[in-house]
């Protein structure tokens, strides 16, 4: 696993090339592969038998998730590190007065740990964030958050952050 941190905009294009981040169910391609991004601990690769593809799964927490979400009744389909369009972030970022995330130059995209489709006509979409209670104590890591959720507050998503004592 590569414990590169940030990317350029040639590793994007490709990225968008190949099809990352986008494709429904078995077609999907998440943005992020357990080869691409550091870790908090560690990873997995599952297959998932609603999807019937292998998911990218960056940390014990968010195997948790996924495997909450899977069996669901009502759950569709799960797409796990899902990009959120550079674009917006950036323009959220300048209005919030949010640094947004950019290393050696690129602008990084951020990206959501979980976009779920479900049969809920009151809750077709929502989107999560797996993230353990320890984090909350690096600023930076707050800021991003803020971000991911002013995101999907534009595209009128439900958005939730989801830690390990939800879990237990």
């Amino acid at each position: 696993m590569s414990r590169k941190i940030g990317h350029t905009e040639a590793q994007y294009r490709k990225w968008i090339k190949e099809g990352r981040g986008a494709g429904d169910n078995q077609d999907y391609k998440p943005w992020l592969t357990v080869y691409d991004a550091p870790s908090d601990g560690r990873v997995h690769r599952v297959f998932g038998y609603k999807s019937k593809r292998t998911h990218h799964l960056l940390s014990d927490l968010e195997l948790s998730v996924f495997y909450l979400l899977e069996w669901r009744e009502d759950v569709l389909q799960v797409k796990e590190q899902f990009p959120l369009e550079r674009e917006i972030t950036l323009e959220l970022a300048e209005s919030a007065g949010i640094k947004h995330p950019n290393v050696r130059g690129v602008d990084q995209y951020l990206s959501s740990d979980f976009l779920v489709e479900t049969t809920s006509r009151d809750l077709p979409y929502f989107a999560l964030q797996a993230k353990y209670v320890s984090s909350f104590e690096d600023q930076r890591k707050i800021e991003i958050l803020e971000l991911e959720k002013r995101f999907w507050r534009e595209k009128q998503i439900p958005w939730k952050i989801v830690t390990e004592q939800e879990i237990l």
